[in-house]
């Protein structure tokens, strides 16, 4: 009988490591916020990081902050609207630390606006930095990771496209970036699907209402924090932090079977329905 169809026996059924040891991790919006949430999470969990963003003094604080963890970490200054910017951040990567293992694609804005205001350059803007850089730095990723002996003997990448839940639903004033959000959930999908066959991973975090820099405005004033937290089951807005499981998880062998997916990440806001308790 072929080795390779025949059931597991009981002794096979060991838990899959979380560890990332000996891995390489490209993050994305990796200077602050959810992006440096997410590769301190990967280098806690064992990986090297190289960080890209655009602003050099952010990137070399928070090159600080993995290093602090043990393990190697490069800024990248980038501006993911550039697509050849992208596809050298990710030949850089490789140029650092030998191999490329993770993709974390965490860059993104946001424009709030009414939906007859948008401009054609705020679509132009908004779509090359959520959406289209994501595709291109999925492929030049996955040209690398193709070329990678299997990861445990089981996968040659993992992808990981941080989204929102606009995956979902739907809020006034952003339509654009609802969007971008849509088309990366769909696109995250057809990369699972395509590079299946190569053994590369790709799937996404959809994080809720979370405090950063982006929303100190909101949750440093106490109505507008009321307000903002009153639909979260969990009664607080999510921090970084809250992203490490879900990161690690997905980028470890431990999600080698899970492709094209989205995980929530969101305190119970969309099993609610953005009721108020």
């Amino acid at each position: 009988m072929d080795e390779t169809r025949r059931m597991p026996r009981d002794d096979e059924f060991a838990m899959p490591s979380l560890r990332l040891d000996g891995r390489v991790a490209l993050v994305t919006g990796g200077s602050r916020g959810l992006g440096l949430g997410m590769g301190l999470a990967l280098a806690h969990a064992g990986a090297d990081v190289a960080l890209a963003a655009r602003s050099r003094d952010q990137l070399e604080n928070a090159v600080a902050l993995v290093e602090e963890t043990g393990r190697r970490a490069v800024g990248l200054p980038t501006d993911v609207s550039d697509i050849e910017g992208v596809r050298a951040m990710v030949q850089q990567t490789v140029a650092t630390f030998g191999r490329l293992d993770i993709l974390v694609n965490g860059a993104g804005i946001n424009i709030r606006k009414p939906a007859d205001g948008f401009t054609e350059a705020d679509w132009d803007r908004l779509i090359a930095v959520n959406l289209k850089s994501v595709f291109f730095a999925c492929q030049e990723a996955a040209r690398v990771m193709r070329t990678q002996p299997e990861i445990s003997g089981r996968t040659r990448g993992k992808i990981i496209n941080l989204g929102s839940l606009s995956f979902e639903i739907a809020v006034p004033n952003v339509a654009l970036y609802v969007a971008s959000k849509g088309g990366m959930r769909q696109l995250t999908k057809a990369l699972a699907v395509e590079w299946a066959a190569d053994r590369i991973n790709v799937n996404a975090i959809a994080p809720g209402r979370f405090w950063t820099a982006m929303t100190d405005a909101v949750f440093s004033n106490a109505e507008l924090y009321e307000s903002a937290v009153g639909v979260i089951p969990w009664g607080r807005p999510g921090i970084p932090a809250d992203l490490a499981g879900a990161t690690v998880l997905l980028a470890s062998d431990a999600s080698n079977y899970i492709t094209g997916q989205t995980i929530v990440v969101d305190g119970g806001w969309l099993a609610g329905g953005g009721v108020k308790g």
